[in-house]
């Protein structure tokens, strides 16, 4: 059973990097991601949704080598491949896998421009492993909705909101340090 989890961000890069984390971790096989979408609301109000996989370009591509396959067989490959790739990236264009769309546009709605929300569609993963991760990379963010359980949506709670912390404290001893040299 997947896991959705929606984390709101102050300004849009965070998101971005949140996510990017995301995916390295995937890649040392800590958790295996379904879907992780950033959204942002441009300057004219409208919500964009930055999809971490493009479903058109995939399509297109296994198209195109389909395409090319049944191309070599009817000895036309060249057509086969054009006819592969925009059936591809029909295909690709029309299928919604992962969170739902208008789900995540009606959230972000409420967004102020510059500010973000990363949505994550986890399938599995090593949750103690992950949070440490998440605790070392030190952005912060507000949980505004998972599927979690209690207990592990408070633990991530606790992480994102410990790298708020840490950035209040370090402010706060620096003017110390300046008053000692006057």
């Amino acid at each position: 059973m997947s896991n959705l989890i929606v984390v709101a961000f102050s300004d849009e890069q965070s998101a971005f990097k949140m996510r990017d984390r995301l995916v390295q971790m995937q890649g040392e096989y800590l958790l295996e991601l379904e879907d992780a979408v950033v959204a942002t609301k441009n300057d004219k109000g409208k919500v964009v949704l930055h999809q971490a996989v493009n479903l058109t370009a995939a399509g297109a591509v296994g198209g195109t080598f389909w395409g090319m396959l049944v191309g070599l067989l009817f000895l036309n490959p060249l057509v086969g491949a054009a006819v592969g790739a925009g059936t591809g990236a029909l295909t690709g264009a029309l299928s919604d896998i992962g969170i739902n769309d208008d789900f995540m546009r009606n959230m972000a709605d409420k967004l102020e421009t510059g500010k973000s929300v990363l949505f994550v569609l986890i399938r599995n993963a090593t949750g103690d492993k992950v949070l440490d991760q998440l605790r070392e990379f030190n952005i912060h963010g507000d949980v505004l909705q998972t599927s979690l359980s209690k207990d592990q949506e408070e633990k991530l709670r606790e992480v994102l909101h410990s790298a708020q912390a840490a950035a209040m404290a370090a402010p706060a001893a620096a003017p110390s340090g300046d008053a000692a040299k006057n």
